[in-house]
């Protein structure tokens, strides 16, 4: 039996806190079309929209893989999951996704979960193998960021899924710009379409050119980032992987701590990177486009274009990453003289950085990620590290950030006084399991 739009919607709220879902969920809720296209701006609650169309069809949990969700990157895949299965507990939810253990994800899918979120790739893996059997017909099949799937070129490893999947009853595609065409490869006959025209974030955009005296902008840079008051989170995009690597390193030279954030990273690297500058030690991020979209970033202060975007889309999506949702947001595009300058990319006012407001500490960052060797899989949970923190190491509760509980690992934000605390502690155990616990350099 389906749920109806009131029974939604208190799920959203009992189980994300969301009390008033916006404009465009309540319509994908409420779309009695079985085939649909949302389009609507990076952070303004796509997986929440498509999660409540997934609740909507799915009913009562334990009948096998019901729906799939399948995503253009890893850690998409991880947000996504992690939204689902607080959405559509009892239901259960398994990720699937490249650079994880496939034996992690076999006992996953041997027992029995009603919704997967994959990667293309890994979920034809796993088809390939025959470690995933579908049942058919599928009730629902999601493919989010469609337009940034075809971009990565996954377009021939969804074909093959579709077949093997066969026609799911309800079909969705989300992406943040218009499509230009549909997909040949599974039927969307009928499509209805869902444009989300409510948070209109070029409006809440301050854009502003930074002028570079020279063609290499490093001192330009660090110069803008120290001006900005500190607490905040910046975006710095380059255009190449290499180029991030020399930025990073120059910050870093500089005592201005940078994750770093490309393609070209192992997986680990890149969950780190962003785990660090969620949680604070790391206040800006330095990556490729590769950041633009798909990753779980809130409240970021600024997008700072140290390279010009090479397309229109490239500069949108940059620009995306901060004033999401309702919040404002600033975008500093550096200009060397000279510089051929492309017709979107557009600037309201010059800004000139002043001298720097913050010192050394606030710069830096007041927290440090600290990396402990076990997690969910050794039957770890967030309660756990907040008591071995506390009890064992000795930490004050307000000293205890962000936690992040991975497979067979975590993650936790400290301040930086509590840091000879974690290096005082002899052979730690959590729940009586001996761990390796090390701060993670950023700097």
């Amino acid at each position: 039996m389906m749920l109806k739009n009131r029974q939604i919607a208190e799920a959203v709220r009992d189980r994300l806190g969301i009390v008033l879902p916006n404009v465009m969920q309540q319509a994908a809720w409420a779309c009695p079309a079985r085939r649909m296209v949302i389009i609507s701006p990076t952070g303004s609650g796509k997986t929440v929209a498509f999660g409540g169309v997934l609740l909507k069809y799915l009913g009562r949990p334990g009948r096998g893989v019901r729906a799939i969700v399948m995503a253009p990157s890893r850690e998409l895949v991880l947000q996504i999951a992690e939204v689902i299965r607080r959405l559509a507990a009892p239901c259960k939810t398994a990720a699937l996704y490249g650079k994880h253990s496939v034996q992690d994800e076999v006992n996953s899918l041997a027992g029995d979960p009603d919704i997967l979120v994959a990667t293309p790739g890994r979920l034809l893996d796993h088809l390939q193998r025959g470690s995933f059997v579908p049942a058919r017909p599928l009730t629902a099949l999601v493919i989010d960021e469609y337009d940034k799937c075809l971009e990565l070129g996954f377009h021939d490893q969804m074909s093959r899924i579709a077949r093997r999947l066969g026609t799911p009853d309800v079909t969705v595609l989300t992406s943040a710009t218009e499509l230009d065409t549909m997909p040949e490869f599974i039927d969307m006959a009928g499509a209805e379409t869902i444009i989300n025209e409510e948070t209109q974030p070029r409006r809440r955009l301050d854009i502003a050119r930074v002028v570079s005296p020279s063609r290499d902008k490093l001192d330009t840079l660090t110069a803008l980032l120290r001006a900005l008051p500190a607490g905040g989170r910046d975006i710095v995009f380059v255009n190449h992987r290499e180029a991030a690597e020399r930025v990073v390193g120059h910050l870093r030279r500089a005592h201005i701590p940078a994750a770093l954030y490309h393609g070209g990273l192992e997986q680990v690297d890149r969950e780190r990177a962003v785990i660090m500058f969620n949680n604070g030690s790391a206040p800006v991020m330095v990556a490729t486009d590769l950041g633009a979209r798909g990753l779980d970033i809130d409240s970021v202060r600024s997008v700072i274009h140290y390279h010009l975007p090479g397309t229109e889309a490239a500069w949108t999506h940059r620009n995306g990453r901060t004033a999401r949702v309702q919040a404002d947001g600033r975008v500093f595009v550096i200009i060397a003289e000279g510089e051929d300058v492309p017709q979107y990319v557009d600037y309201e006012h010059d800004y000139v950085p002043s001298e720097p407001t913050a010192d050394d500490a606030a710069i830096r960052g007041t927290m440090v990620t600290l990396y402990i060797d076990a997690g969910k899989r050794e039957k770890i949970s967030k309660g756990d590290i907040v008591g071995f923190l506390t009890k064992t190491a000795g930490l004050a509760a307000a000293d205890i950030g962000l936690i992040d509980v991975r497979d067979h690992s975590a993650y936790v934000a400290v301040t930086r006084p509590a840091l000879p605390l974690i290096h005082a502690l002899q052979a730690p155990r959590i729940k009586n399991r001996r761990i390796r616990i090390s701060a993670l350099r950023n700097e």
